[in-house]
């Protein structure tokens, strides 16, 4: 598995239902450990876009009480990644071209603001880091769109890695407040989330390694074009995918 924060399952897994963790853990860090489980059990897709999040079927599973699952899934609501309605209950959003369109807007206003930034705070081994890894991005994007049977841990490692290439840039430009508002607005799972929605469609072969090249160039009109063109592209690509109206919103 990719990446460092991935949370194994399995560490969570006791024998019986608990209201604190070892040693007196405290609730609020068994919330936030169901919170981070639930979360990359939907973007790794084993709890598919529009399906049931129910807090007694967590709970048990996870093995701990309904109260730290119940405020997990709070969260997830606060920032719409799922949904409470009467009658239907917890679920995965359903995004609608209203969403994914919401969510561009602020993503294209950020990124753009880090691919100024990166240009003047990129020191030459920032350059060549940035440009492997938009290289390694592009090929996992390849193989994702050219087999469509790959699992779901694949799955998730190409949306770890495109995460990790985003927020590089963002951490290199040297503005901390930038990079933790593309992290608290959840900027790069909803953009992974609406990729699945939209059935994964293909991307240009080099669509990161020219966005990467642009960056790397020194020039702040140019890498703000191809940040802002980048961005535009992605959202144009999925957007006629996506229902106009959510499914799970219907009465």
């Amino acid at each position: 598995m990719v990446g460092d924060s991935t949370l194994d399952e399995t560490t969570l897994t006791m024998k019986r239902p608990v209201t604190a963790g070892p040693n007196g853990t405290p609730p609020e860090s068994l919330s936030a450990r169901a919170y981070q489980t639930i979360l990359n059990r939907i973007l790794r897709g084993t709890i598919p876009i529009g399906g049931e999040l129910s807090r007694r079927k967590l709970a048990s599973e996870l093995g701990m009480s309904v109260l730290p699952v119940a405020e997990a899934l709070q969260r997830l609501q606060n920032e719409g990644i799922a949904e409470s309605r009467p009658r239907i209950g917890t679920r995965v959003c359903q995004p609608t071209r209203e969403d994914v369109r919401d969510r561009y807007e602020i993503r294209e206003a950020l990124e753009c603001q880090t691919a100024r930034l990166f240009c003047r705070a990129a020191s030459s081994a920032d350059r060549a880091e940035v440009l492997g890894m938009a290289e390694r991005l592009d090929s996992l994007y390849r193989e994702c769109f050219e087999d469509p049977t790959k699992d779901a841990d694949f799955l998730y490692s190409v949306q770890e890695t495109h995460a990790r290439f985003h927020l590089r840039i963002a951490e290199v430009s040297g503005c901390r407040a930038l990079r933790s508002m593309i992290e608290t607005n959840q900027v790069l799972t909803f953009n992974w989330l609406y990729y699945v929605a939209a059935s994964r469609p293909a991307l240009p072969a080099r669509f990161h390694s020219e966005l990467a090249e642009a960056l790397c160039g020194g020039d702040e009109e140019v890498a703000d074009r191809s940040m802002r063109a980048h961005v535009r592209y992605g959202f144009e690509n999925m957007i006629s995918f996506i229902p106009a109206a959510s499914p799970s919103l219907a009465v």
